[in-house]
């Protein structure tokens, strides 16, 4: 297998999506809580920002689709690993049971989920791409916008 090499500004594409993600698991941890604890929002209030700010942060280009022995195509999983992603998958099955939170606030959550469940993908799919015509930093572009704009207002 060949060594990997880095693509040209891949460091701070990184950098800047680990950052995103603190960013974005913060927003999540400050949504408000339904009345009385239950399941779902202990959840959302560990679990889930938990997970956002590991596939963030644990993003690997060089775990990308690739050709394995014998010509077998072996899937990357852009550095993420299978229980993370489980994690953000579930979100459209939770959010039903967060009756406390505003739509504003459901629709935003999912689309956190989305976008990072898409960069992990993207960067599994075709690291170069997205990495050198600044797909990963558009996307991080709109995960920001996710939580900035909400946090003050629709609480």
């Amino acid at each position: 297998m060949p060594v990997y090499e880095p693509w040209a500004g891949e460091p701070d594409v990184l950098a800047e999506a680990s950052e995103v993600g603190r960013r974005a698991a913060a927003w999540i941890r400050s949504l408000p809580g339904p009345p009385v604890p239950c399941p779902v929002s202990t959840w959302l209030a560990g679990a889930l920002p938990g997970a956002v700010e590991t596939a963030m942060s644990s993003l690997d280009p060089a775990d990308c689709d690739r050709m394995g022995p014998g010509g077998r195509i072996i899937e990357g999983t852009g550095g993420v690993d299978a229980e993370t992603m489980s994690t953000l998958s579930v979100v459209p099955c939770v959010l039903s049971e967060a009756v406390w939170l505003t739509p504003d606030q459901q629709v935003r959550l999912l689309a956190v989920a989305c976008v990072v469940s898409g960069i992990v993908r993207l960067l599994a799919d075709d690291p170069g791409t997205e990495i050198l015509h600044s797909l990963v930093s558009r996307m991080c572009t709109t995960l920001d916008h996710c939580g900035a704009t909400l946090g003050h207002r629709g609480r």
